[in-house]
Order: structure tokens, then C-alpha cells, then sequence
């Protein structure tokens, strides 16, 4: 019978099991669905054969919950959940977060900061034998001595700190099984230390024979030029064929990191997206409203995963890597179908993609048999003379989608890389115009400044342009009245105001009023932080300036909206620190008006809403 996975013990007997081979500890709410990584590694781990159970979200102040489903025989497996939990908590301003869209009825503050830390710690004190893995995108992009926003510190490696005894890195299917295997035979957890997607730690090197050691934990801490070398060779080596052993020394350990896992073959792709998963939240959040963040995947589906765009502030890279693995139509038809006979289905597939929808190949062919280019990107800041750029099997699985029964609309939502859409010169254009956009296209040139794009990783100004009237076009053509909705971010390494100013500029020539921009966050791991960090760019070598006064980056943020009243100041301050006082004034070009005409403006507006005020209350006096 399709069923939860147990969280409690009267769960286990219903099943008949007196112990569990593998307990589950998550920072997130227990949604079985495969958008969520934990619900992923446990249906891979029942389909081997395996008993597992799910605590999700514990009382981290005691150990109290840990133990409510008993000491599992082979090993705990922990995960801060799908988002990293000192950026599911904070803003980049630092601020708390009001909602955490992985909680039940969207609460905030049932993980502790550093989850996966936290987590493991409690449980080692439970039971010190027991093995410890951890997974997830905490772990998975703190693998390495790390920079950490939060707390404005070079931390040591989350394996050290969790106490844990291995970390699996990347997505974790290949991984997860292998290791549950050799637990299972009867394999002392110190000795698996041949698993490609995994961290462990040693006192010898003795076992090592080709490997790179980079620079050790102490030494990136204290030298920010040592820092951006060590992530140059992490971030170089991050390749599956040709991804070297890397090997940091942390005081009197070493922190040593497998090859990447291999990609997943197509067979593999559908075989994890056919398990049985209920495909919602567990019922015992229904009371509290459920989990919001199944909203967004719920009529989704995931077609490929995987990213050669190479963008610097993304962590897919480190996690997903460069390499496109697709699934089958069959098996994306399939799951289609399940889609259509949900209760609640009205017709509408949100998004068919993967971190970037219309990457549905990988870039070219060549990668299978020597792994993707050492320090040459794909697509930006232009494209590879090798890259194949075609929506052939994309429109063939998006026309199939369409024609299902119960199917009104198939949406795209996640990621579309314009450069890469005319760079393919065939009729995915059309077909997105005419079939999958819902009157508005959001896309992400992020900046338009050459420099900032080229650290960005993104493809620049021109490409956008390109684009842009390429879309109008389309849609002149085929009869309909339909916009793209740019996302933007302010403060990346290198932007100063003077690029700031140059962004506001385009926004203005754009007649485009941004509701969001994004303030950008250096979250562990990529190549931006590391950027952010030190003020070097790892992979030239080259200074980059930084953004860090908290007056510049509200400055820098306020210039995307400069329309918005409340920013008057900001901008104001800005265009005279930036010496653009020529964008004050009352030209079509710009930005804002002088500062008495503002003054006279205010005080208008105060004098009629007081007005009203005033009037307001003669009327509720007569009443």
C-alpha cells in the first residue's frame, strides 16, 4: 500500500518493525515529494530494501525528539532541509525572516541556526557509535573550509563541526545507496572512504596515491589570497570524469573530498522519479494550513537536472554540477498523468525544468568522454564555438505535455537562458510565446554593466537587448500582448554606484518599474562568496572592489528604484557621491527631481492627506 514514511513509533508497528536500518533527521517539514531532497534519499533507500523512518524538524534545546523513533541499526542521516538554514533564517541584511515557506503554516523558527551542526551533535550525544552522515545543501556547499556571512568568519568544514563521519556531497542517490550497502554487509563506516560524492576525515594520507592539497583550513583563514586559491582548485576540480581527490589539512586532520558522483543516466533519472511518493505534505500539518512551499511544485515537474550556465553567485555548479542529466518523455509523461488525477489538479502543468528550464542537453557531446572544460565556461560571457544550442527534445516533450487530457496549459516558470534561446536559432521561441507564458516571461540578466556581468558569469547587456526585441517581435507576430519581467541585483563584486547608476539608467530607458531586486547574499560555496571574501577573483587573480558599507548597498539597492518615493534620499545621496547630479532635475532623462521640488511636493501631499483627515472626521461627527 502507498503510504508516509513513519514518524512515530506507532508507525513502525503498523509496518510490523521493531528497529529502523536508517533514521532520517531534516530541518523541513516532511513533504514526500520528489522537489524535496530528504523525501528523495529515503524512497531510494525503501526501494533498496531498506527501513526508514523521517523525524523532521526536532526539538534541538533537548534530546528528547531524537530518540522518539529508537537508534536505527546502520546509521542517522542529516539534513538542514532543502535550503541552507542561516540563509533560510536571515535576509541579507541580516534580518530575520518572517515565514519559512519548509515549515508548517509557514513558521518561522523551528531549525536551529547551522541545523546540520546541531542536528549531529545531539545525536552523537544519544549514541557515539552510531554512524553520522550528512547530506544536503548545507552540507553539500560547506564541505570545505568555508566564508560565512552570518557571522563574517572562514568557518572549518561542516564535517569537522557536525561530528559526523561522512558527508555526502551533490544531490546523493549514488552515494546514499552505495554507502547503505557496505553499512549493511557489515562494513565499518571508518573504511568506506572509496565513495565518489563524499567527504571524510582522516589523520594519514597514507592510503592516498592522486590527489591535490590545497591550502589548510588556518592558512584561508588568515590569508584571503590562500582562500581564493584553495576555492579555485575546489571550484576547477568540481567534474566527474576528471575531478581530482582534494585533500585540506584542519589542524591535525584532513578534510578529504572524492571525485564528484557520476551523472545519473537517463534509467537512473526515471527510476528515482517513479518511486511512490504521496506528493504532498504529511497530514499531520493539515490543522496548522500544510507546508507553503509545496504550492510552487506541486503541479511541477522536474525534466533535467544539472547547469551550464555558470553563473558565479549559483551554487548548482557545486551541487548539481555542469552536466545536463535528463529523464525520458516516457517518464515525464507519466508522472504528467499522476498530475492530472490529483484532486485538486485544475488543468495546469506551473513549470516543466530544472535549474534552468531550456537546458535540456548538455552543452555538447564531448563531456561524457572527458568531463566539461577545466576553467572555460559554456555559454558566458560568450558562447563556446562547441556548445549546441537546440530546443529539439524540449519541444517535442512540451507539444507531447499539451496534447494530454485534463491538460488546459503546460507554464515554463523555472529559469529560461535567453542567450542560449537565440543562440539555438530555431522555433522554441515561438512555441514559448505561443504556448507557455502567461502574459509575463521572468527572466534574470541580473546587471547590464560589462563588468559586473563578466563576474556575474552572465552573457551582458546585448545579449538582453537581443532578446528583448526578439520577444516583442514574437508576440507582434502571433497576435498577443505579452511582457518580460527582468530580475535585477544590486551589490555583486564589482558593482560600484557608478554601475549602480548605469543599471538605474537602463531601467529607465526600459520604462520598467522593478517590484523586486535582489541584494545580492554570499552564501556558501560559490564563486561570488569567494569573490565577496577576499576581493579577488579566484580564477584570474585579479582585485575585484566590493560593496560592503551598509550604506552603499542600500544605496546601490535604491537606484534599481529610484520611482519608489521612499528611496528619494538614497538616490539623492547616491547620484551626488556617484557625481551624476545631472540625473537630478527635470529632463526626460532624469532620475529624480531636485530636492525643493521634492520638499514642495511632500508637503503638498501632507496638506491633502491631512485634508482628508480632517474631513474624514466632520463626517464621522455628523454621523
Amino acid at each position: 500500500m502507498k503510504e508516509f514514511l513513519p514518524i512515530s513509533k506507532q508507525d513502525m508497528e503498523a509496518r510490523g518493525w521493531d528497529q529502523l536500518d536508517f533514521l532520517f533527521i531534516t530541518g523541513d517539514a516532511y513533504v514526500d515529494h520528489p522537489s524535496f531532497g530528504p523525501a528523495i534519499i529515503c524512497r531510494v533507500l525503501e526501494k533498496a530494501g531498506f527501513k526508514v523512518g523521517i523525524i523532521s524538524q526536532p526539538d534541538w534545546r533537548s534530546t528528547t525528539d531524537f530518540k522518539k523513533l529508537g537508534r536505527p541499526r546502520l546509521g542517522v542521516l542529516i539534513s538542514s532541509g532543502n535550503l541552507d538554514s542561516m540563509l533560510n533564517k536571515f535576509t541579507a541584511a541580516k534580518k530575520y525572516r518572517s515565514k519559512d515557506n519548509y515549515s508548517p503554516g509557514g513558521k518561522a523558527g523551528l531549525r536551529p541556526d547551522r541545523a546540520t551542526i546541531v542536528y549531529s551533535n545531539r545525536v552523537r550525544e544519544l549514541w557515539k557509535k552510531t554512524p553520522i552522515i550528512i547530506g544536503g545543501i548545507e552540507a553539500s556547499l560547506r564541505r570545505f573550509a568555508h566564508y560565512d556571512y552570518w557571522s563574517d568568519s572562514v568557518r572549518r568544514s561542516i564535517l569537522i563541526d557536525s561530528r559526523a563521519d561522512m558527508l555526502v556531497y551533490g544531490m546523493g542517490e549514488k552515494q546514499i545507496k552505495e554507502i547503505a550497502l557496505q553499512l549493511s554487509s557489515g562494513i565499518d563506516i571508518s573504511l568506506i572512504t572509496a565513495v565518489n560524492g563524499t567527504c571524510y576525515l582522516t589523520d594519514s594520507l597514507d592510503i592516498l596515491w592522486d590527489y591535490t592539497k590545497i591550502h589548510s583550513f588556518e592558512e584561508v583563514r588568515d590569508n584571503k589570497k590562500k582562500f581564493a586559491e584553495a576555492f579555485k582548485v575546489q571550484y576547477l576540480e568540481q567534474d566527474p570524469i576528471r575531478g581530482k581527490t582534494i585533500v585540506q589539512p584542519s589542524g591535525d586532520i584532513y578534510l578529504v573530498q572524492n571525485a564528484p558522483a557520476m551523472p545519473l543516466t537517463m534509467e537512473e533519472m526515471d527510476e528515482i522519479y517513479a518511486l511512490p511518493y504521496m506528493r504532498t505534505y504529511h497530514p499531520s500539518y493539515e490543522e496548522v494550513g500544510g507546508v507553503p512551499a509545496i504550492e510552487e511544485v506541486k503541479f511541477s515537474l522536474v525534466s533535467q537536472r544539472g547547469c551550464f550556465g555558470g553563473c558565479s553567485f549559483c551554487a548548482i555548479v557545486s551541487h548539481q554540477g555542469r552536466i545536463i542529466q535528463n529523464r525520458s518523455h516516457d517518464s515525464i509523461l507519466q508522472e504528467a498523468q499522476i498530475l492530472t488525477q490529483l484532486p485538486d489538479f485544475k488543468g495546469y502543468i506551473h513549470d516543466v525544468g530544472g535549474p534552468t528550464a531550456n537546458f535540456r542537453i548538455p552543452s555538447c557531446q564531448m563531456q561524457f568522454e572527458r568531463g566539461t572544460c577545466k576553467g572555460k565556461p559554456c555559454l558566458a560571457p560568450k558562447p563556446c564555438k562547441n556548445l549546441t544550442a537546440n530546443h529539439g527534445d524540449y519541444i517535442t516533450l512540451l507539444r507531447a505535455l499539451r496534447k494530454l487530457p485534463k491538460v488546459k496549459k503546460v507554464f515554463i516558470r523555472s529559469g529560461i537562458r535567453y542567450d542560449y534561446l537565440i543562440e539555438a536559432k530555431d522555433e522554441f521561441l515561438q512555441e514559448l510565446c505561443e504556448h507557455h507564458v502567461s502574459g509575463q516571461l521572468k527572466v534574470a540578466p541580473e546587471h547590464i554593466a560589462k563588468k559586473v556581468t563578466d563576474l556575474m558569469g552572465k552573457s551582458g547587456k546585448e545579449s538582453y537587448v537581443k532578446f528583448a526585441d526578439a520577444f516583442r517581435k514574437m508576440n507582434e507576430k502571433i497576435g498577443k500582448e505579452q511582457y518580460l519581467v527582468p530580475y535585477f541585483m544590486s551589490s555583486h563584486p564589482g558593482a560600484t554606484l557608478k554601475e549602480a547608476v548605469e543599471l538605474a539608467e537602463f531601467i529607465r530607458d526600459l520604462n520598467y518599474r522593478p517590484e523586486q531586486v535582489q541584494d545580492f547574499i554570499p552564501t556558501p560555496g560559490s564563486l561570488s562568496t569567494c569573490m565577496y571574501y577576499t576581493g579577488i577573483n579566484p580564477l584570474t587573480g585579479e582585485n575585484v572592489y566590493v560593496a560592503k558599507d551598509a550604506q552603499e548597498k542600500k544605496m546601490q539597492r535604491a537606484l534599481l528604484q529610484y520611482r519608489d518615493e521612499k528611496n528619494y534620499m538614497l538616490v539623492y545621496q547616491a547620484l551626488q557621491k556617484a557625481n551624476r547630479t545631472d540625473l537630478i532635475g527635470f529632463g526626460p532623462k532624469c532620475l529624480i527631481r531636485p530636492m525643493r521640488h521634492q520638499k514642495q511636493l511632500n508637503e503638498k501631499r501632507t496638506a491633502k492627506s491631512s485634508a482628508r483627515f480632517q474631513r474624514k472626521k466632520k463626517t464621522e461627527k455628523k454621523k
